[in-house]
């Protein structure tokens, strides 16, 4: 089967080439992929800015059919529409692992950077990862589930939105549009979405687009000035920040209330922020930190998106085959694409 690799370490190194199609082993499955979503993780692994295991087949966000059984499976049957947690290979007896916290196991080897991924035809993965997918969800909204469940478990699971909170996102990026979204779908009243220049053009077009009610560049609005002035000076219930950039970062706690709430989903690649703690001390804030998705997540995610509150299909903006896999890589590192579907 043709696969896209990571063949070894380093920057590139990148090929669209034949794979052994693999086969399940006891508790898995084998799916046929049907649409396969690239993630800011796969950018990373080719550039040699994340952990992976080479030779390996990238990419972890996905919806398929199930094609085969592998023994003892009990759950599942063939012809069953799926999507699947990218948390493989956790050790299942370790403290995270025993209260719940698979995601973030030390083990953990998710497809795309610790296994074979979805970047090809078929996929193994266990049944006790897997999420049935409703019939009135196409493929390519199924393989935006895994972001979903994200930004999902981020805003209402892990912040604690409250319907009729005043909300701002920093970071108009895919994660940042679905951290919207889940906002909405929540019950905010009022959601600003934050860019930068970069961001003109596509990402705040797209923001306007899925109806959010402020959107601005803060190179030409002062942001700060915005929320007071919607807020009567109060500052945002909930600071969402997306962009991963310490200026930002550092700037939430002035965006947000006393006994307010930030929301930590950009990772800054390395970068030390130099953050004013005493002032959100002061304030008494909650601050989230975030990372992958919980087991509730997913069917949360499922459901918003079934029932339309939630529409992720929207931030799709390209759907290619997958031998088209480096115009969309170049589109993407550009900013001239949101969120890119292969079809193998």
């Amino acid at each position: 089967m043709k696969a896209l690799v990571k063949t070894q370490k380093g920057q590139g190194f990148i090929e669209f080439k034949e794979m052994p199609e693999p086969v399940p082993a006891s508790g898995e499955v084998l799916i046929e992929v049907k649409a396969a979503g690239i993630c800011g993780t796969d950018l990373h692994v080719k550039n040699d800015r994340f952990p992976y295991w080479p030779p390996v087949i990238l990419g972890h966000e996905f919806s398929g059919e199930i094609v085969k059984l592998g023994p003892d499976c009990k759950y599942y049957r063939v012809g069953e529409r799926v999507v699947g947690e990218p948390h493989t290979k956790h050790c299942g007896v370790c403290y995270l692992c025993r209260t719940g916290n698979v995601q973030i196991c030390p083990e953990k080897r998710s497809p795309g950077w610790g296994i074979h991924g979805c970047m090809t035809k078929y996929l193994v993965m266990p049944e006790q990862l897997l999420h049935r997918i409703p019939e009135n969800m196409d493929y390519d909204t199924a393989a935006v589930i895994e972001p979903t469940a994200n930004t999902v478990h981020d805003v209402i699971e892990r912040a604690g939105i409250t319907a009729g909170d005043f909300v701002v996102v920093i970071g108009p990026g895919p994660i940042g549009l679905l951290a919207g979204l889940t906002a909405k779908a929540s019950g905010a009243r009022h959601i600003v979405m934050a860019g930068a220049p970069p961001d003109e053009g596509l990402r705040l077009d797209k923001a306007r687009e899925l109806g959010f009610e402020t959107v601005i560049n803060v190179a030409k609005t002062n942001l700060v000035d915005t929320v007071m002035k919607l807020t009567n000076g109060l500052g945002a219930d909930l600071v969402i920040e997306c962009s991963g950039a310490p200026p930002a970062i550092a700037g939430t706690v002035d965006l947000v209330r006393k006994k307010g709430k930030i929301c930590a989903i950009g990772l800054t690649g390395g970068r030390n922020v130099d953050f004013p703690w005493e002032k959100a001390a002061f304030k008494v804030l909650d601050i989230s930190f975030c990372l992958s998705t919980s087991y509730t997540s997913w069917d949360r995610a499922i459901n918003l998106v079934a029932s339309g509150l939630l529409p992720a299909d929207k931030v799709i903006s390209h759907r290619l085959p997958l031998d088209k896999w480096e115009y969309a890589f170049q589109e993407l590192e550009a900013q001239r694409a949101l969120k890119v579907i292969l079809h193998p």
